[in-house]
């Protein structure tokens, strides 16, 4: 279906289906047409499951779930045209349940094969999306007016990956798991294998032993199993001089050569490239069981010709790592994930420029435009200043060599293109350029390339019928070794050469950087005066490749695209790491994935937390793309904080924009753990020393607070010396305290010493308080905030709010103020990071009447009275969206729509997005008032 094909689909769905559809008569139709018209399933009765069975077995009964997608892991929720999606309904038990509740409990009767990935709630009129990797978030909503433009956000329905992709990602691994066996038989051979050279020697001996795999099984060699026989002849005893003699031979022209060479050495081809070059690389004695590795293993039980390049030079990279090996791993990036970075950057925009040229009716106008769309394909210049093993770099090149085989095959519309004056291939690997400080990483880099080019050269030949002469090799890309934060790239690839840049710089946080990387860092995060910035020494370390790419793309036309992790989002490193781009350089974000799991690691599998941002600054009026788990939304702007709102930073704050109580930090006792005590300690303490329970009260730190844990600490303010002298095992904990202080390495620590009856930092009001837990699971729909009273010691893993009243209260356990928070606050991994500066102190708060205020106090007291109703649960059992009674969510939704009716906000039409766009605005205002 081309594009014009699907416009007319897409307007004729809409037409089809405003302002009508009934649940029980239209929903199969409504869903057969959007999955075969709009989104080309060629068969939607296979895609889809309607009415499928589901057997509650708590209940005997069995329920009808309205579509299950099975590729897709997609449940549908289907209700008429005129049913309010927010809305609940009574359910058989008598219990109110929303559509969506509704999906869940349905779900929740699944086999665990089947939980679905989303759950799509509709009325014919909108598509409530919901991500079960974050099920208490708001939905995504698509409306049918607004589908000529949203339909995209809906792709995920029939996304279920690419099938040839797994097959090469398998293959890939497998053959990188083939080299770890040689490397680890190869390495017991060196007599010195941990020195430098034997290092490097055995590193480049795999990378050539691979080489000539991959060239044999890929016929670059001229025929099949050609390395095998050769070494196979020779025989294990002269197998190391056979490896010695190929090599030579592989790096001479066949003018250069002995003429007596022996005829199986002699018709192996010229390789050229610099691949086998170094004559000087150490090769060791090669054993039986080497022999049989090579000969049988990696060469007749396994093809190389399919591993897809991209994969295997990253695996291949880190298997020989010796840092990644000792941690029992190899690392690819996955194909899919370079596509997120590559696909919104440069190649969808090509794919459509070509599939414009396509329906060019007009034959002479069409080959004109195909010509110069060709020479435009072979003009690009790409730069990864993070290289590694140039995955980037290579899946790049293989998308661009795939998009000219399609170019070719229509320049010659089918026909044999018999004795080629000219190599119709334009697009070359000397396009690429890289910088990567590993060595090794770089030779792995360059054969990664060469295989691509092999393979995508063998496509082609089967679109010209001819024979294309791959050795010797040609072109080379550019792949620098050095330090990208120390070198100019400008010198790598000047600018005025330059489309694109792209990436995956390491992920460092700024507590675990080395002091080398702190000082990259402070010299490159410097203001127009060479001096560092305030905040530079609380960044991570990829923003040195942001600041380097900004400077470097300046008043140029360049893109760039980075992954990173996504801690430069959030917080304060928002400020930190953008606002010296914004207002130095004029960058702009033109597209961005919100933090999503990279899957970086094959067997590790390491989950990283990650964001993907494009940005320029180059003038565009070009319509922003922000990508959140599977949809697809077209923006006016994105802001740092990857958010569809003003471009504002949000700074560090000592005080509260509005006149509300000011947050402070609970008290931190700095006491090797003498002054806190659990359960079993504060019985034993009570009963050898009844006198001092007087002393002792409830200590809160944030898991106490949450799951309801019990602990004690000892408090002895303002108590009588006299006293004290009779407590005696309060005085040998006393005694411990200042021994474990005066044993600090910290300065201000041993200074409290002298005070060790006392917690180091004290801070605990003198009444009432509402307790906020620094740190709270982000799979909470609301963070469980409590009043607590004075006589309740608060730990430093919580703030409080003194002076609070049932107002504040309502206004912070508010939907609208978690949308602030999910926007603006910093992460311990996805698990929310409360800080008075960054999230309490920026907040907008409203301007009420006193009947809006009076009815939030209200529907505050609602969410305190619905949680006493349960005594025996903990806050962490009643805020589980699964256990969460009834009254509970009543409670808080009551108080929801209490709020956002003080700020003016409709309940019906105000999203999560648009909530936090206003909030936003609000911000800008009132810093703008503060001036």
């Amino acid at each position: 279906m081309d594009n014009a094909q699907k416009r007319q689909a897409i307007k004729q769905f809409i037409a089809d289906w405003t302002g009508r559809g009934d649940e029980k008569q239209d929903a199969q139709n409504f869903w057969r047409q959007l999955l075969h018209k709009v989104f080309g399933i060629e068969d939607p009765e296979k895609a889809v499951s309607f009415e499928y069975r589901a057997k509650n077995y708590q209940t005997d009964t069995t329920v009808f779930i309205d579509g299950y997608i099975h590729d897709t892991k997609v449940l549908i929720e289907q209700k008429s045209y005129d049913v309010d999606l927010k809305k609940g309904s009574r359910q058989s038990d008598g219990s109110m349940l929303t559509p969506f509740q509704q999906a869940r409990r349905y779900a929740g009767l699944l086999p665990h094969n089947m939980n679905p990935r989303w759950i799509v709630v509709c009325n014919f009129q909108e598509f409530h999306i919901y991500n079960m990797n974050q099920p208490n978030a708001e939905p995504e909503i698509v409306r049918l007016a607004d589908f000529e433009k949203e339909y995209t956000r809906l792709q995920f329905l029939v996304d279920s990956g690419n099938e040839n992709l797994k097959r090469e990602m398998e293959i890939s691994i497998k053959a990188g798991e083939i080299v770890g066996v040689l490397y680890d038989a190869l390495y017991k051979q060196y007599k010195d294998p941990e020195s430098e050279k034997s290092q490097k020697s055995l590193n480049a001996l795999c990378v050539r032993l691979v080489f000539c795999l991959y060239a044999e099984d890929a016929d670059v060699f001229g025929k099949h199993l050609m390395f095998h026989d050769y070494m196979e002849r020779r025989g294990v005893g002269n197998a190391r001089n056979a490896l010695i003699d190929l090599f030579r031979v592989l790096d001479q022209k066949p003018e250069e050569r002995d003429p007596y060479l022996d005829d199986d050495l002699a018709a192996f081809p010229y390789v050229n490239g610099g691949l086998f070059s170094d004559e000087d690389i150490e090769i060791p004695r090669i054993t039986d069981e080497i022999f049989s590795l090579i000969l049988r293993k990696a060469s007749e039980d396994f093809d190389w010709s399919e591993i897809s390049p991209t994969i295997f030079g990253a695996v291949f990279e880190s298997t020989l790592n010796p840092e990644t090996r000792r941690k029992g791993g190899m690392h690819y990036t996955s194909i899919e994930n370079i596509h997120k970075v590559i696909d919104p950057l440069f190649l969808d925009e090509l794919k459509q420029e070509f599939e414009e040229i396509k329906a060019e009716p007009v034959e002479k106008t069409r080959r004109t435009k195909l010509g110069k769309f060709h020479e435009k394909l072979s003009s690009l210049t790409f730069l990864d200043p993070a290289a590694g093993s140039g995955n980037f770099l290579t899946e790049t090149y293989l998308s661009l060599r795939r998009l000219e085989n399609e170019v070719i095959a229509l320049e010659q519309g089918g026909q044999v293109m018999m004795g080629l004056a000219v190599n119709p291939i334009k697009v070359s690997i000397s396009q690429f350029y890289g910088i990567e400080i590993n060595d090794f990483a770089v030779t792995v880099a360059k054969t990664a390339l060469w295989i691509a080019e092999s393979q995508m050269m063998k496509e082609t030949e089967n679109i010209v019928h001819m024979p294309l002469d791959f050795l010797p090799l040609k072109t080379n890309a550019t792949i620098i070794e050095g330090n990208a934060l120390r070198i100019d790239w400008n010198d790598v690839v000047p600018k005025e050469k330059l489309n694109y840049i792209m990436g995956n710089p390491p992920f460092v946080g700024y507590s675990l950087q080395s002091k080398s990387q702190k000082d990259e860092i402070m010299s490159i995060y410097v203001d127009e005066n060479g001096k560092s910035y305030k905040s530079a020494g609380k960044i991570d370390y990829v923003a040195g490749w942001y600041f380097k790419a900004a400077a470097f793309i300046y008043r140029t036309n360049i893109h760039v695209a980075f992954v990173s992790t996504n801690s430069i989002t959030q917080g304060e490193q928002v400020a930190a790491v953008w606002k010296p781009l914004y207002e130095r350089f004029g960058v702009h974000i033109d597209f961005a994935y919100r933090t999503f799991r990279w899957d970086s690691e094959a067997s590790l599998k390491a989950h990283v937390l990650c964001i993907i941002v494009g940005f320029s600054t180059a003038n565009t009026s070009a319509e922003k793309k922000l990508y959140d788990n599977g949809t697809i939304k077209v923006v006016k702007s994105i802001n740092a904080f990857l958010v569809d709102s003003p471009d504002i930073f949000i700074e560090s704050r000592k005080k509260p924009l509005a006149d509300v109580p000011e947050m402070l930090k609970g008290s931190s006792p700095v006491d090797g753990g003498y002054l806190l005590l659990s359960d079993e300690e504060y019985n034993e303490l009570i009963k050898r020393e009844p006198l001092s329970k007087k002393y002792i009260r409830r200590f809160l730190g944030a898991r106490e607070f949450i799951h309801n844990i019990s602990r004690w600490c000892i408090w002895l303010e303002n108590i009588n010396p006299s006293e004290l002298s009779n407590l005696h095992e309060i005085k040998k904990r006393i005694s411990a305290v200042r021994d474990f202080r005066l044993s600090s390495t910290k300065e201000a620590t041993r200074k409290y010493a002298d005070y060790p009856m006392r917690f180091m930092e004290m801070r605990q009001p003198n009444s009432a308080y509402i307790l906020i837990p620094r740190h709270s699971s982000e799979s909470r729909r609301y963070i469980p905030f409590g009043f607590m009273s004075e006589d309740v010691i608060c730990g430093d893993a919580n703030n409080m709010l003194p002076n609070a009243t049932l107002y504040h209260f309502g206004i912070i356990n508010s939907n609208v103020h978690m949308a602030w928070v999910k926007a603006v606050c910093g992460r311990l991994e996805m698990r929310y990071r409360y800080s008075n500066d960054i999230v309490y102190n920026n907040f907008p708060w409203p301007t009420p009447t006193d009947a809006q205020k009076a009815k939030i106090e209200q529907t505050a007291q609602g969410i305190l009275d619905a949680r006493a109703l349960y005594p025996d649960s903990s806050l962490a059992d009643l805020y589980d969206e699964l256990t969460m009674p009834p009254e509970l969510r009543t409670a808080h939704q009551r108080n929801d729509r209490a709020v956002m009716e003080a700020y003016g906000m409709s309940v019906k039409d105000t999203t999560e997005s648009s909530c936090v766009a206003q909030l936003m605005r609000m911000y800008q205002d009132l810093t703008k008032q503060n001036h």
